[in-house]
């Protein structure tokens, strides 16, 4: 579920963190990289919980509403198309999400206002009043809606962004990951389906676990001699002069061309030059590109790239 590059992203800042905090246990911030990639799977499950608490929000204020001293005939009959949202309730039935819930403390009983606020938003956007009015009471209608909610709403909503980024900090960068995962979760529901069908899980593939863990401890590894080998190139700069966040992407960088076989070489520096771009400076990826492009003249000379199968692919 989770990309080649969001897992890169994360080997990237545990890097920087493990820098900046030398006397730090190597195994300690495994430990730490693998609860940031973790947590992004439960981020995922906090936009999935959410929709059933708009429901439930929504039901209450229905209900208060027939109270009133004089209630309107909406009042008395509103419309219910929201609350009744059929994919919204197989997400408040399924079982492992519960589970889940009440594994990782994903819990929004006491934040009412919140879960008010987030409503308001949703229902004043354009798609949710076409959504009530319409005579479509499908299930591939209330989909398409839920999918508004994520895309248009959750997406886009300030509020949301700042209170979830408030419980971690690490899903300022998750954010949209998680969004997109919660967001096919939904894509494989489908009518009438028992209450256990699962969470996708975050690796679909086991050696995705493997290249993040790798690429982490063999990039660190090797910190030295990629360190000489940027230095070599700097014939007219001082290393300390060259940002940090470069100086990891190269090393990076180095470690996929030399010790990931499979991973062809353009995918490899396309990567690490888009990483520059959101993560360095306006400059960074021709710097980057600039320095890559010797270190992998020198590599092939070197015969140091063994690529194989997908690798060999140029």
């Amino acid at each position: 579920m989770v990309t080649r590059r969001y897992l890169r992203i994360k080997v990237l800042q545990a890097i920087y963190a493990v820098e900046k905090n030398q006397k730090e246990d190597f195994s300690i911030s495994e430990k730490k990289l693998e609860k940031t990639i973790n947590d992004c799977h439960v981020l995922t499950v906090f936009f999935l919980s959410l929709l059933p608490e708009l429901a439930h929000y929504r039901t209450l204020k229905l209900e208060e509403n027939k109270e009133k001293v004089n209630p309107t005939e909406e009042d008395l009959n509103p419309n219910t198309k929201f609350i009744n949202n059929k994919v919204i309730k197989q997400i408040e039935e399924n079982k492992n999400i519960k589970r889940f819930c009440v594994n990782h403390k994903v819990d929004w009983s006491d934040r009412y206002d919140f879960v008010s606020q987030i409503y308001h938003e949703v229902a004043n956007s354009d798609y949710y009043p076409t959504y009530m009015v319409s005579p479509d009471h499908s299930y591939k209608a209330d989909k398409e809606f839920v999918f508004d909610v994520l895309s248009k709403t959750f997406a886009e909503s300030e509020m949301l962004h700042w209170f979830l980024e408030e419980k971690n900090v690490h899903w300022f960068d998750d954010y949209n990951d998680a969004l997109m995962a919660a967001y096919k979760n939904i894509e494989k529901y489908r009518e009438n389906q028992p209450p256990t069908v699962q969470i996708i899980p975050l690796f679909i593939h086991e050696e995705d676990i493997t290249f993040y863990q790798e690429l982490f401890r063999t990039t660190l590894l090797n910190n030295n001699a990629f360190q000489n080998r940027i230095d070599l190139k700097l014939q007219n700069w001082e290393s300390e002069r060259v940002m940090e966040i470069d100086t990891i992407l190269l090393k990076m960088a180095m470690c996929e061309l030399t010790h990931f076989q499979t991973i062809p070489i353009k995918v490899t520096i396309n990567e690490y030059l888009e990483l520059a771009k959101l993560y360095s400076s306006r400059k960074s990826s021709v710097f980057i590109n600039g320095i890559l492009d010797s270190i992998l003249t020198d590599l092939k000379n070197e015969g140091l790239l063994n690529k194989v199968g997908r690798g060999l692919i140029n």
